[in-house]
């Protein structure tokens, strides 16, 4: 490492910031792992010193990754890495045989975190250098969440019937909404899910040792799952796991029968509940239970509805997020005036109030909501040349964002690297363009927000 440092050193002093990169460098030598073999690597590879130092020096996310898993800088060294990402069939394959080889179900949780850490690198590495868009990002973190979360429930089930068996005629789906739902999601994204489940309930108890009745049963399998997702190991915590959205919230049961789902959606279930059901998705499930959720959510999204009412819940609904967050922070994307939220707000009501006589407009993209909605000629061209490039400009920086920074972002000790990060994935020249870009777009945003839904200002 010795004739090593000097070049790394030379890349990070360039960092605006140059003493937290050294800082970063030196907690990243600290827990290194197989340093010897990285060093190695390397050695052999005075390319891929740059693009360590840009990840120490603009993504720390993936330098602690990095330091646990250092073997993983060799995939970037294959000549087909910047090429097309694994679709689910493949990915899902290989990590099936890669859990096939666990010992045990602490070694699945070790070998779950092994590889969902080394693909969110490989992901993370595209977006820091540009080779991909945060679509396709967003799309990929998803797909790789998607296949973590099937597979640990299958162990989870497997474990768990060894000790209490099925429940005759049990069906169990896993529903993503939220950021996976929508496949929009960061290398920091919770999982929002609902756990939907059905059996004969004329024969209600489990089969096994040590049986559960109906309910019970399910939401005991529930709790074991949420925590093979979130338990720390020698490998940190997979995914933080987010199960407000269920029916009732955090009052609600932690796994939500199908009868019971349904009534909820039909005769308890808020506005806002509904504009979360517009990003579900099965990620999870046999096809006949799969199909029956989907019917189900279809169903109650095409229902008729009054658009005023609609109108006024969701302004309500943003209102009471403005008093609780801030909305004046400008790079708090998501909360600012003009931000994620009110694009995702103006989506959401679309759906709603149209999808009665225009099904085809339910999608769980945002983005594709507005190409759909401008053709069907329920959203006027103005408002969606204004939403649908504000949307992409906030999630290509979210995207390279929640790689850079844990908490708030302040451009004012910001390192130069990251600047420069944010303005390419703007395709802005540099970093003053791209601030009075974004405070432009904010303002056009929520000038369509008020427009379209109403104004947010109390009069």
């Amino acid at each position: 490492m010795v004739e090593l440092t000097p070049v790394l050193l030379d890349q990070l002093a360039q960092a605006e910031n140059p003493e937290l990169a050294l800082a970063t460098f030196d907690r990243f030598l600290g827990t290194l792992q197989g340093g010897a073999r990285f060093y190695s690597l390397l050695r052999q590879n005075r390319a891929v010193i740059s693009l360590l130092a840009t990840i120490l020096a603009t993504a720390p996310r993936l330098a602690d990754i990095l330091a646990q898993r250092p073997d993983v800088i060799g995939a970037v060294l294959d000549p087909a890495f910047f090429g097309a990402l694994p679709d689910a069939a493949p990915l899902e394959k290989a990590f099936t045989g890669f859990l096939d080889q666990a010992v045990s179900f602490e070694d699945c949780l070790d070998r779950a975190r092994m590889f969902g850490l080394e693909h969110m690198f490989l992901v993370g590495v595209r977006v820091i250098t540009g080779t991909i868009t945060a679509e396709t990002a967003g799309d990929a973190f998803a797909r790789l969440a998607e296949v973590l979360v099937r597979a640990l429930l299958r162990v989870t089930l497997d474990r768990f019937v060894a000790d209490h068996g099925r429940v005759p005629g049990q069906e169990i789906a896993i529903l993503a909404l939220g950021k996976l739902g929508g496949r929009e999601m960061t290398a920091g994204s919770d999982l929002d899910l609902i756990l939907v489940y059905d059996f004969d309930a004329d024969d209600p108890s489990s089969d096994g040792d040590r049986p559960l009745i109906g309910s019970q049963y399910f939401a005991r399998l529930t709790q074991r799952l949420i925590s093979a997702l979130t338990s720390p190991t020698n490998y940190g915590r997979l995914y933080a796991v987010d199960m407000r959205l269920r029916p009732s919230g955090r009052s609600g049961p932690l796994a939500t029968s199908f009868a019971s789902f349904s009534d909820y959606q039909a005769t308890e279930a808020w506005t806002w509940e509904h504009m979360a059901l517009t990003r579900a998705r099965v990620i999870a499930g046999s096809p006949d239970f799969t199909e029956r959720i989907r019917t189900l959510i279809a169903d109650v999204l095409r229902r008729p509805r009054n658009p005023a009412r609609i109108a006024a819940d969701v302004v309500d609904m943003r209102r009471a997020i403005a008093a609780e967050r801030s909305d004046r922070e400008r790079w708090n994307l998501k909360d600012a005036a003009g931000g994620l939220i009110d694009i995702e707000f103006v989506a959401q009501y679309l759906q709603l109030v149209h999808a009665a006589a225009h099904p085809e407009i339910l999608d769980s993209s945002t983005v594709r909501v507005f190409e759909i909605a401008a053709r069907l000629g329920v959203l006027a061209a103005e408002h969606a040349d204004v939403l649908r490039p504000a949307a992409r400009l906030y999630h290509d920086l979210t995207q390279v964002l929640r790689l850079s920074v844990s908490g708030p972002f302040d451009p004012r000790t910001a390192g130069s690297g990251l600047l420069r990060l944010l303005a390419r994935a703007a395709d802005v020249p540099d970093f003053a363009t791209l601030e009075a870009y974004l405070v432009e777009t904010q303002a056009r945003v929520r000038k369509s927000f008020e427009q379209i839904v109403g104004p947010v200002a109390d009069a």
